[in-house]
């Protein structure tokens, strides 16, 4: 098993925290265990190991060192290091200038899209597909390109059956 945050050495520690009905598991070489302090359990927090290299002190720096509290609930960038959570959704907009990085290492993008049927996925990309082609096809026969729109006409005919099948299944 690889070094959760290194990912080249061989993990030798591994820590588990239970909050509640949640587990959460973080598995270090020694490097970056003595890195974290593991070593003196007053000097890391497990939420930052979780969200990467020094959560508290990114979003501390993008603050411009000054502590920021959300003005809905009272959370404070010291109750995110200590909770790995937020208190709620204005805290996103509060400490949104050092999440957007945190984010990015930890995610694929900053925002939050959900999951997607793979049906319902390829359903959307087609009904997207055919929307441009019927307009790529109006165009043609506005500028009397019928041969290009015979062979649009075409496409959508396929493109139709496909949906058409999909929605069947």
């Amino acid at each position: 098993m690889l070094c959760c945050i290194c990912k080249e050495k061989d993990a030798t520690v591994h820590l588990t925290q239970i909050a509640g009905d949640k587990m959460q598991k973080v598995d270090l070489c020694e490097e970056c265990a003595k890195h974290k302090g593991v070593n003196d359990p007053a000097g890391f927090s497990l939420a930052d190991l979780l969200l990467g290299l020094g959560a508290s002190q990114e979003l501390q720096q993008a603050a411009g060192g000054v502590e920021l509290k959300c003005p809905r609930c009272g959370f404070t960038q010291a109750d995110f290091k200590k909770a790995g959570r937020l208190g709620c959704s204005d805290c996103y907009t509060t400490f949104a200038e050092g999440l957007e990085g945190l984010l990015k290492t930890m995610h694929k993008g900053v925002r939050h899209l959900g999951k997607v049927p793979q049906s319902l996925q390829q359903s959307r990309d087609l009904t997207e597909r055919l929307k441009v082609l019927r307009k790529k096809l109006d165009k043609a026969v506005d500028d009397e390109n019928f041969e290009q729109a015979a062979l649009l006409r075409d496409e959508i005919k396929q493109m139709s059956s496909k949906l058409g099948n999909l929605a069947a299944t």
